[in-house]
């Protein structure tokens, strides 16, 4: 009987467990789907090119619907550009067809972020969260083209949890580690970034970090030059990803 009873209370536990996690469950589908509208794929055309788009990184629609955030790193450098190249935004969904010229309105090289403008109606914004402590735990989820968008522009969505906060830059064991991004880190200053336990890939950068509950931005996946800063140190870097935190990212609005 005493068996019997502890089978029962464990059958108990368990339904409730499942039916604690429904909700949660159901938030975050809501979540993915109402971020989707916003996530772009940011890249280069030229018509004399085969394919025309040249995928670069992720990016997500804020404001009034017609800038977007997205790394620094993803913009083309001035001898990384072939003539005829425009800075354009493909919308997710698409089939690559509808993409809209874009600019750079201002960029943050300490953060690693750009804020664009693109031609063309406004789209749906995501909202920043407002400022203040993330606690270590908090449920996550990110939104963007973790491989590019060799199979469609459709966003693909991970999930997970803010796993620490931590400085983007950390002391050296030698001086024989130092490269130049490394440096470049420690004369501007160390800042916090969030840690996170949640797969991100190279596409990802410019990816917004989303709040699972409410579909806010906590911050700007950042998955190559945070990476290489934070692990400069190894000599196999980790599969740990990162995000700028969203106040960063907010700021550049003022500068629209």
């Amino acid at each position: 009987m005493r068996f019997l009873s502890r089978c029962g209370a464990w059958l108990l536990a368990t339904i409730l467990a499942v039916l604690a996690a429904a909700p949660a469950a159901a938030e975050l589908v809501a979540v993915i789907a109402g971020a989707k509208p916003s996530i772009l794929a940011v890249g280069t055309f030229n018509a004399l090119n085969n394919p025309g788009f040249r995928f670069r990184g992720t990016g997500f629609v804020v404001d009034d619907g017609r800038h977007a955030i997205t790394n620094a790193h993803v913009l083309p450098m001035s001898g990384d550009a072939d003539a005829g190249d425009r800075l354009i935004v493909v919308l997710s969904g698409s089939d690559g067809r509808q993409g809209r010229g874009a600019t750079v309105v201002a960029t943050d090289p300490v953060y690693d972020l750009a804020l664009l403008k693109f031609d063309g109606a406004a789209l749906p914004a995501l909202k920043f969260a407002p400022e203040g402590a993330v606690a270590d735990g908090r449920a996550v989820a990110l939104v963007g083209y973790p491989i590019g968008v060799v199979f469609g522009f459709v966003p693909v969505s991970h999930r997970g949890i803010i796993a620490a906060t931590v400085p983007v830059a950390q002391p050296l064991p030698n001086a024989r580690l130092l490269d130049q991004r490394t440096v470049f880190r420690m004369r501007q200053g160390s800042f916090d970034i969030y840690q996170l336990d949640a797969t991100a890939y190279p596409g990802n950068s410019g990816s917004p970090l989303l709040d699972a509950d409410s579909g806010l931005v906590l911050g700007v996946v950042n998955s190559v030059h945070v990476k290489a800063t934070r692990e400069s140190a190894l000599s196999h870097p980790t599969g740990i990803s990162y995000a700028i935190p969203a106040r960063h990212a907010a700021a550049l609005l003022s500068k629209r």
